[in-house]
C-alpha cells in the first residue's frame, strides 16, 4: 500500500482523488480532517474483509483489472470502488444483504483514506487508485457470487440479466 504519491497533506490528497482519479472527493467536515465522496458515477460494494480478501484473489486470478479498494479495519469490512452498473433488481440487493454486502449507491457517503489515516486504525487502501479506472459492478458481483456459492444460497448470475 504506497500512497507516497497520492499526496501527504490533506488538500494535496483530496486534489489528486479528483484530479488524478476522478473521484468528487471533499473534506468533511474540516475539523474531523476526514475525507469523503458521494456516490455517483462511483459506488462501492461494501463486504466483510474475508469475503473481499477471497474476492480480490478471484479477480487477480482471472486476470481481471481489480481497481481501488479500501479497508476499514476497525469494522473489518473492504470496500470495492465500481462502475454503477448493477441492476435495480430487488433479488439482487437482498442476495448481496443476506451475505453482509452492502451498496453504496447514489448519494451514499464514502469515506476515503486521508494523510492523517495513513498509521492509524482508520482507512488504508488494499489497492491504491492510480487513475480512473473502476471495475464493473456485476463483475465484482459475480466474483461474491462465485466466493460464497458454497457457503450461502447464491447470486442470480448478473451477466444473465
Amino acid at each position: 500500500m504506497d500512497d507516497t504519491g497520492m499526496g501527504q497533506t490533506l488538500r494535496a490528497r483530496c486534489e489528486f482523488y479528483r484530479q488524478v482519479c476522478d473521484l468528487p472527493a471533499v473534506v468533511d467536515p474540516p475539523q474531523l480532517r476526514r475525507i469523503s465522496m458521494r456516490a455517483g458515477r462511483t459506488w462501492a460494494l461494501v463486504t466483510p474483509a474475508p469475503l473481499g480478501a477471497a474476492v480480490r484473489i478471484r479477480l487477480d486470478r482471472e486476470g481481471t483489472e481489480i481497481g481501488p479498494i479500501l479497508s476499514d479495519p476497525r469494522s473489518h469490512l473492504w470496500s470495492f470502488l465500481v462502475v454503477p452498473d448493477l441492476p435495480a433488481d430487488a433479488a439482487v440487493y437482498a442476495s448481496l444483504f443476506r451475505l453482509d454486502v452492502k451498496v453504496v449507491r447514489n448519494g451514499g457517503t464514502i469515506a476515503l483514506p486521508s494523510p492523517d489515516d495513513s498509521c492509524s486504525v482508520f482507512r488504508q487502501w488494499i489497492e491504491v487508485p492510480r487513475g480512473p479506472f473502476r471495475p464493473s459492478g456485476r463483475v465484482v458481483v459475480d466474483a461474491i457470487e462465485a466466493c460464497t456459492s458454497g457457503i450461502r444460497r447464491p447470486l442470480r448470475r448478473l451477466s444473465h440479466v
